[in-house]
């Protein structure tokens, strides 16, 4: 089913903010809760980033979601505020991803293009031509 979520990037310390999260809301880590970095293969992942957050998600009020990753720089990440939130879309289809990536980075920025990821997902993110991130994940499998 389609959803809007609301992703966060820290450059480090995403597992302290998403307990502190929790605790305030008082719900449960959704999505078999943590994914870690070093849960996935990648023999050019650093040891001392293996336990960094891969993929978090809480579940906060009226079915709205919040999901996180740590972007360490280590990684190549500049995590500043104003660039550490996006807006996750996540549509049923392939082709309903791809229409509503092609208007929203349309005068805007291309960060990642579309493709098959190994989790399983259509996923890539831009841009809009008013400075507002956007991220999609359409689950293909």
């Amino acid at each position: 089913m389609a959803r809007t979520s609301t992703y966060l990037n820290f450059p480090r310390n995403t597992e302290e903010v998403f307990y502190f999260y929790k605790s305030v809301f008082g719900t449960e880590f959704s999505s078999g809760g943590i994914a870690r970095m070093g849960d996935f293969p990648n023999p050019a992942l650093a040891e001392s980033d293996k336990n960094l957050i891969m993929h978090i998600e809480l579940p906060i009020l009226g079915g709205h979601v919040l999901m996180g990753t740590d972007a360490p720089e280590s990684m190549g990440f500049n995590v500043l505020k104003g660039n550490n939130i996006q807006l996750m879309l996540e549509p049923d289809t392939k082709e309903e991803t791809k229409l509503l990536f092609d208007k929203l980075s349309d005068g805007g920025k291309v960060e990642m293009e579309l493709q098959d990821m190994f989790w399983g997902a259509y996923h890539g993110n831009c841009t809009d031509k008013f400075g507002i991130r956007w991220m999609f994940n359409c689950m293909t499998k």
